[in-house]
């Protein structure tokens, strides 16, 4: 289960060629058993076990394992650094990279660390000031990977970094510009990879889970993809710029919609106004939290070949949709809008999920942004 399909999918299995030699670490496993009587503490098991998991953390590596491929502490090195994010959109200036994830992979272009599975990945949070230190790090050689909540797209440093037994390497500053062309128009949701700033509905009271009736994680129950269609009945779903409420009118997850025992395909709607359309290209980006056996389709106010702007299909393999989740693999998508498709009032642009016939379709929408033409 290590190196398993079973929620990614193929795409994070590792591969081998003929004759390949490789070790890895899997291990040591800590198993960690708590109990409560009452049942309405139920959820405090949870945030137990978790209290847990950082108390070992700060343990690791550990020090009893008796294996020449477990490397102590003192056989590893470490990295320090300070990350910058660069969008003169929203400041002048360098921003401190608060709270990203950095991280070390085997990987070799932006954002496949998700995908890398053969090698070791090592990953901490910047604090406050986008400061961070690597610690415990085994010995070869590495690509500097990292992304930040609140922007797009994946961070890769060009130069690869050599991590020796002892090493303490400090880097420079290093700055992140993520992809942008224009200022923004509108913006729905928060980049964060995850499509939990969206609307989830009430479980069926069929399938509830008692444990997650009172929790923050509200997703983390079974069967919410049928609420689709109990929450939008007769038409799919409508969401207006500057009127709608991303936590009650956009479903958190775009699936087939259930007419009796058929499944169908959905188009949702973004419906916004432009006082004037500026002559050039507009630029859609399509941040993607999960996404599993999805055709994606976008068309700009009017829904045929000549307006479709992007198209994508068999999108995804998470599985996210069956298993209760709210992420998966992340995806960055952008789609180039002419000015000529736009006019002057009332625009809409739709997403359609056009694969029908399967109830646990889907895509999950981390974060979408319509920018004006570049200045």
């Amino acid at each position: 289960m290590f190196h398993g399909s079973h929620y990614i999918g193929n795409e994070m299995s590792a591969r081998f060629e003929q004759g390949e030699t490789w070790t890895k670490v899997l291990g040591p496993v800590f198993v960690y058993l708590n109990s409560t009587s009452v049942v309405s503490n139920a959820y405090n098991l949870w945030l137990d076990a978790k209290k847990q998991r950082l108390n070992q953390e700060s343990l690791w590596p550990y020090d009893f394992v008796n294996s020449q491929y477990y490397l102590t502490d003192k056989e590893r090195g470490s990295v320090s650094g300070r990350l910058f994010v660069q969008d003169r959109f929203i400041s002048s200036s360098l921003l401190p990279a608060k709270s990203a994830f950095i991280g070390l992979s085997a990987a070799r272009t932006e954002g496949s660390w998700q995908l890398e599975s053969k090698g070791y990945q090592f990953w901490v949070n910047t604090d406050s000031d986008g400061n961070f230190t690597i610690k415990n790090v085994v010995p070869g050689i590495y690509g500097l990977h990292g992304w930040i909540p609140g922007f797009v797209g994946d961070y890769l440093k060009q130069e690869l970094i050599t991590i020796s037994q002892g090493s303490e390497i400090q880097m420079e500053n290093i700055t992140y510009a993520p992809p942008r062309d224009g200022p923004t128009i509108w913006e729905i949701g928060f980049a964060d990879r995850t499509a939990q700033d969206y609307y989830v509905p009430d479980v069926n009271p069929m399938y509830v889970n008692k444990l997650f009736l009172n929790s923050p994680e509200k997703f983390r129950q079974y069967g919410l993809w049928d609420r689709y269609t109990d929450v939008n009945p007769k038409y799919d779903q409508v969401f207006t710029i500057g009127v709608s409420d991303p936590k009650k009118d956009w479903f958190f997850a775009h699936v087939d919609r259930r007419i009796g025992e058929k499944y169908v395909p959905t188009t949702w709607a973004i419906r916004f106004s432009l006082k004037s359309v500026t002559v050039g290209t507009y630029k859609l980006r399509l941040a993607i939290a999960s996404a599993t056996r999805s055709d994606l389709e976008v068309h700009v106010n009017e829904m045929n070949a000549e307006q479709l702007v992007f198209q994508v299909t068999n999108l995804g393999a998470d599985n996210t949709v069956c298993r209760h989740g709210i992420h998966g693999l992340y995806r960055l998508f952008s789609a180039d809008i002419s000015s000529t498709l736009l006019v002057n009032g009332d625009n809409c642009i739709f997403l359609t999920q056009a694969r029908g016939g399967d109830s646990l379709c889907g895509i999950l929408y981390d974060y979408l942004r319509l920018e004006a033409p570049p200045t």
